[in-house]
């Protein structure tokens, strides 16, 4: 697909790291699948990827951590 961000580069299956933050929380989660822009490096995660990392994060959030950092795994 075409980036939106550059509009020059298209996209190819990578990995991103997510970074997401709330409140005192801090939660770092790498290696998940995107489609990254090969010109400018913008990362496009699919929302159901975006639904898991957010389902994770309450569950995080919940736990009373402040920082977490772990690898994706695919539900």
């Amino acid at each position: 697909m075409k980036c939106f961000v550059c509009k020059q580069g298209e996209t190819e299956p990578g990995k991103a790291t997510v970074t997401l933050e709330r409140g005192g929380l801090t939660l770092v989660i790498k290696d998940v699948p995107a489609d990254v822009c090969k010109n400018c490096g913008e990362e496009y995660i699919d929302e159901k990827i975006v639904a898991e990392l957010l389902k994770t994060a309450e569950e995080v959030a919940q736990s009373g951590a402040e920082v977490d950092v772990r690898e994706y795994m695919a539900a």
